[in-house]
């Protein structure tokens, strides 16, 4: 990534119109993004001495890693990198792909520091379950997505295309998969133009309230789905709340209607184009990848494991709030910038994925 590149680049974007084609910056295609590689970053020797610097004083400071913010958190070199990427990922393509962390010379707690330090100069973290975990896990604990109680992420299983519940989704990767288990990405805006240009009565089905299920985690006083468009509309912006497997889980609620046969139809055409428009990524050793979940969605292929449990497929997560750096309908507003949250949860930072009925 040439960070001249990104600073100049034109930042075309017109006020956004239901039904209307979007011009966005994030509205790229695979092979402009495949060709340009200019969303991806590899640490230099002195990003990494800044780090090191960074997580050092971090730990002789506190032992509550949540009390780590972007203040007490100082990089003065690779600082200021990162106020660049996260205009890029706010702003610009939506994505960026940092390289060459150096995990396998830290401990566990001290690449999740340097992880947690980074992710603090994007966003502020929320919690990603109802159990509070404001540091993810991305592990296979043998469960499957069939079950209403589970999620993707805790499997090996095929992902569907979908955006997480927050601003900004970050990954960290602390040991890749032996094979498969591939990040894919796809632009929603790109996907969004294609449907208008192809089927734009599906298009606009999408501007309408689909019911969502929470799978579980329903917040203190409100109930065990919410409703919103995939595709919405705010002070010229388009944002995206991507999930088709969590609106079809949806109508195991009775007192819902069931989808029409066009709604059934638009996710079909959707979650085809993301599959037909998609960008495929592997993970290495040490990478990070922000993800802007209003202007893509991504998903994961499926994956075979080393034998050894040391070198299982591990991938921390922190779910990030731009809190107010987008303008969004309120349902999703309240949905990604507050992180997930049930009667008593309080915030925990875990170096290990718990086993159990979470999400």
């Amino acid at each position: 990534m040439n960070l001249l590149t990104m600073r100049d680049r034109a930042r075309t974007r017109k006020p956004a119109v239901p039904v209307q084609p979007v011009t966005d910056p994030a509205g790229w295609t695979a092979a402009e993004m495949e060709s340009s590689g200019d969303w991806y970053y590899q640490l230099s020797p002195e990003d990494i001495a800044d780090l090191d610097q960074a997580i050092k004083r971090a730990l002789e400071s506190t032992s509550d890693i949540l009390t780590i913010k972007k203040e007490n958190f100082t990089l003065p070199y690779f600082g200021p990198k990162l106020e660049e990427f996260r205009r890029e990922i706010l702003d610009g393509q939506g994505i960026v792909q940092l390289r060459g962390f150096p995990v396998q010379r830290y401990s566990r707690l001290e690449a999740a520091v340097g992880f947690w330090g980074i992710g603090a100069y994007i966003g502020r973290p929320v919690s990603q379950n109802g159990k509070g975990h404001m540091l993810g896990h991305v592990k296979d604990l043998g469960y499957q997505q069939s079950n209403p109680q589970h999620r993707g992420y805790q499997t090996k299983e095929h992902m569907d295309f979908h955006s997480d519940s927050c601003d900004v989704v970050a990954l960290f990767c602390l040991h890749p998969a032996k094979s498969g288990g591939l990040s894919a990405i796809v632009s929603s805006v790109n996907i969004y133009n294609e449907m208008l240009r192809r089927r734009p009565d599906l298009a606009q089905v999408l501007t309408e309230p689909y019911y969502m299920d929470r799978r579980g985690e329903v917040p203190e006083g409100g109930k065990p789905w919410y409703q919103m468009p995939v595709f919405s509309f705010r002070d010229g912006y388009m944002s995206t709340r991507g999930g088709g497997i969590y609106i079809k889980s949806a109508e195991r609620f009775e007192e819902l209607p069931r989808m029409t046969a066009a709604q059934h139809e638009a996710l079909d055409v959707m979650d085809q184009l993301a599959n037909e428009l998609q960008m495929r990524i592997r993970f290495e050793h040490g990478d990070i990848q922000f993800l802007h979940n209003h202007v893509m969605m991504h998903s994961r292929t499926a994956f075979e494991e080393y034998d050894e449990p040391e070198r299982k497929r591990h991938l921390l997560r922190l779910w990030l709030s731009t809190d107010g750096a987008r303008p969004l309908i309120p349902e999703l507003a309240e949905r990604t910038q507050g992180g997930i949250t049930i009667k008593g949860t309080k915030p925990i930072f875990t170096l290990d994925p718990e086993y159990g009925a979470v999400s």
